[in-house]
């Protein structure tokens, strides 16, 4: 049986590492564990989801603390009591991976995990003001503060954010929080090729309409919307969102439909049906129907991402969505014993992005690298970095990169 140390405070958290001694598995509320590579069989689990709990929101100050197991769906419910919110807007990737829960806010920061709005209010790791926690010597430290100016020296919280609890266990999190837009508007465009869509998207987000996200779905996928324009659409649609007073963001909406209208038919999502589809573009939904496809995440220069996207649909089959106007693409595809990765980071030019395998059985996690491959001088500096966190590998082993 596997021995779990599910420690109810955070000063219980050093004592539980001294207790077990050995490799770590670390888990909040498990909504993750499908994604990286399988860390070994058998190893003692880390169960954090009993650190929970809001510690400190201070509306007024735009601030909040908790604890690194607090469930993210409890964190919004808060925020929106006073109408604030996660600007960064964590994917919940439960739909994918297939889980139920949305995980906690230590997943989503050690994960890194951004939505849609990421172009223009920044990656989870912008929004982490400080964290506590212990590292894999059993050493509790802390890092920042509750306003960004006590960031003095290393700014850790970065490091940790997308280290994957690979580093340190965090035990408790601050990060910023902001008002929620008065309005929320998305203009439709439709039947657009892949390309095409990328140069409407780029037309949008460099003029002065402020648009905070842009996306597109295409005719394979768009009918399992549940924003019913989106769905009746028919074709492929673009979409682009504005936020901010009603006014202000009727009007930006308005403009945005003249100057895109020699692309296509365009529609307007209002507030309600906005929020389900870019909830739906932040959590892959379009991609979740079939559960044994294997899905890839791939970060690209906007300019290549329809290109890219389109020679890996032709190549390896099945569908794919572009978010962040093009530079995020979202694959999934017919399940391969290698899950297609030589070709999917083939296909990325020399320095210009990185491609992660989201979804994939075991056995094809482990047979590949499932995060970017670095080059040997990045290589070594994890090495020294996890040296200096974590020098025994105790905390999940395995998890990134084989060998560490």
């Amino acid at each position: 049986m596997i021995q779990v140390f599910k420690p109810s405070r955070p000063e219980d958290l050093a004592p539980a590492l001294a207790e077990a001694k050995g490799a770590l598995e670390v888990t909040g509320r498990g909504s993750k564990r499908a994604l990286g590579r399988p860390v070994p069989e058998g190893l003692a689990r880390l169960d954090l989801s009993a650190l929970a709990g809001v510690t400190l929101y201070e509306p007024e100050e735009l601030v909040l603390s908790a604890r690194a197991g607090t469930p993210v769906a409890e964190v919004r419910a808060l925020l929106a009591e006073r109408n604030q919110e996660l600007a960064f807007d964590p994917s919940d990737l439960s739909g994918l991976l297939g889980g139920r829960d949305a995980g906690s806010l230590g997943g989503a920061i050690a994960c890194n995990l951004s939505g849609p709005r990421r172009i223009k209010a920044g990656a989870a790791r912008d929004h982490i003001l400080g964290f506590e926690g212990v590292n894999g010597r059993g050493e509790a430290f802390k890092s920042g503060g509750r306003v960004m100016k006590n960031v003095t020296g290393f700014d850790l919280a970065k490091l940790i954010a997308g280290s994957h609890g690979t580093l340190a266990v965090m035990t408790d999190i601050t990060v910023k929080v902001l008002p929620k837009p008065e309005k929320i508007r998305t203009v439709l465009v439709f039947g657009l090729a892949a390309e095409a869509a990328v140069a409407a998207m780029r037309e949008a987000l460099t003029g002065s309409h402020e648009v905070v996200a842009a996306a597109y779905v295409p005719a394979g996928i768009v009918s399992s919307s549940r924003a019913e324009p989106v769905a009746r659409a028919g074709g492929s649609v673009t979409a682009l969102r504005v936020e901010g007073p009603g006014p202000s963001a009727e009007h930006r909406c308005s403009v945005l439909r003249g100057l895109l209208e020699g692309h296509g038919a365009t529609e307007e999502l209002h507030t309600s049906n906005s929020e389900t589809f870019w909830r739906e573009v932040r959590d892959v939904s379009f991609l979740a129907a079939d559960p044994t496809a294997q899905v890839w995440r791939l970060s690209v220069a906007p300019a290549d991402g329809a290109r890219i996207a389109g020679t890996l649909a032709q190549r390896l089959g099945g569908h794919f969505l572009l978010d962040w106007g093009g530079g995020l693409v979202w694959l999934a595809h017919p399940p391969l014993p290698d899950a297609g990765a030589d070709i999917v980071r083939g296909v990325i030019p020399p320095d210009g992005g990185h491609a992660t395998l989201i979804r994939a059985d075991d056995l094809a996690r482990d047979r590949v690298e499932v995060f970017q491959p670095r080059p040997p001088a990045l290589a070594e500096l994890g090495r020294r970095v996890k040296d200096a966190f974590d020098p025994d590998r105790r905390l999940n082993p395995g998890r990134m990169y084989a060998g560490e």
